[in-house]
């Protein structure tokens, strides 16, 4: 029975490993009429090996589909023809061959498939009936559809889909409905409405709500176990983002983040657990409630006061708040140095200061020199003049 456990793993592993291509330099001519989806990966990479059993699971879970992208892996570090054509800059790279898309969300099995698939289909697919418009409505949790016949701003409608992808879906419907909100570039609408109005929020994704310009409330809420009161304050934002979405969803994204090492850098300090913040990602400012925040009143007066501006902004990107947050970093990164490693954390900190002590005494042993040379060519003109007196004193 053991002997036949073993096999049948073997065969299992056999079985799935087929669904993943090893690329190389010279395969890649073979391969470049097919939709490829690619990992880019280095033999000593830690991150590439906790992905790999996750991308033999997409590659078996394509074919099984019937999706027309292949699955492939290389060695970045062997292959570097492939990786070269590419612009293979960091470990694990994902892309798509042909189109050569760069995906950049979490490495997780669904956020790898749905940009497998999305980035697969059509740029901007049709809606032709009623059935496929509210299939495309449920399934999605943010989409954009152009409606109308073709104009100029249905072809900068599939350019903007040609650049933004990967990262939302698009769609065309014949239907004479527009949206009700379209102000501003096409690009900067799409930009600011791409994510959904309540999310789990990490600290890619709340970078990336930066260009949106729009604020965004999080409940901040322990990495593992939560609370009664972490869930609480999670429920309470979902309710008011839910409740409250046309007053506020133009100004703010709502959502809650497991952890508080982003927020922490970003307020220069130690963070409670569980608590509410505004964050401002465009000058990486943010707003703190006055009070406690118990009810869904008192979290809608916070939100007020942040637009109303009563409650002042913190933070910011100023000249000041860059360098604060500079050594603030520093202190994070190398406070475990010292204390798991003491002699390591001397050396990065003293090394550096070795080096200004010594470049200042070179600079102020330097200066003597400098000036006992002025005081030389000082002297050689006093000489010279006296020379010139005594010279027109003979010859009177």
């Amino acid at each position: 029975y053991c002997c036949l456990f073993v096999s049948v793993l073997l065969a299992l592993s056999v079985c799935v490993s087929a669904f993943v291509e090893e690329l190389d330099d010279d395969l890649c001519d073979g391969v470049v009429l097919c939709l490829v989806c690619v990992q880019f990966y280095a033999p000593w990479c830690s991150f590439c090996k906790q992905l790999d059993p996750v991308w033999h699971q997409i590659g078996s879970e394509l074919r099984s589909l019937g999706s027309p992208v292949n699955v492939g892996k290389s060695d970045a570090t062997a292959n570097t023809g492939l990786a070269k054509e590419f612009r293979v800059r960091s470990y694990p790279a994902i892309l798509m061959k042909d189109v050569k898309y760069n995906y950049v969300g979490p490495r997780t099995k669904d956020g790898i498939l749905d940009f497998a698939n999305r980035v697969a289909g059509p740029l901007v697919r049709s809606l032709s009936s009623l059935q496929l418009f509210q299939h495309a409505m449920n399934r999605h949790d943010v989409l954009f559809v152009y409606i109308g016949a073709t104009s100029p701003l249905k072809g900068n409608y599939t350019s903007v889909a040609e650049e933004l992808i990967v990262h939302t879906y698009f769609f065309s419907a014949s239907r004479d409905v527009l949206p009700k909100e379209r102000d501003g570039d096409l690009k900067s609408w799409i930009n600011r409405e791409r994510f959904p109005n309540y999310l789990k929020i990490d600290s890619y994704t709340l970078y990336a709500m930066g260009d949106s310009g729009k604020l965004v409330l999080l409940a901040l809420v322990g990495e593992r176990s939560l609370c009664e009161e972490s869930l609480r304050y999670k429920s309470l934002v979902e309710k008011v983002a839910a409740d409250y979405r046309e007053i506020y969803s133009r100004n703010f994204y709502f959502g809650f983040m497991e952890g508080t090492d982003y927020i922490n850098g970003l307020v220069m300090g130690e963070v409670t657990v569980p608590s509410f913040i505004v964050v401002n990602l465009s000058n990486d400012g943010y707003f703190l409630p006055l009070g406690a925040i118990g009810t869904e009143r008192h979290l809608l007066d916070f939100l007020n006061g942040v637009l109303d501006g009563s409650i002042q902004c913190q933070g910011g990107n100023s000249f000041d708040q860059r360098v604060g947050r500079f050594f603030y970093d520093a202190k994070v990164t190398l406070m475990p140095v010292f204390s798991q490693a003491p002699l390591l954390g001397c050396f990065l900190v003293g090394f550096p200061v070795v080096l200004a002590a010594v470049f200042c005494y070179l600079c102020c042993k330097a200066r003597p020199t400098m000036s006992g040379y002025d005081d030389g060519l000082a002297l050689i003109a006093s000489s010279q003049q006296r020379r010139k007196k005594t010279s027109d004193k003979k010859s009177d």
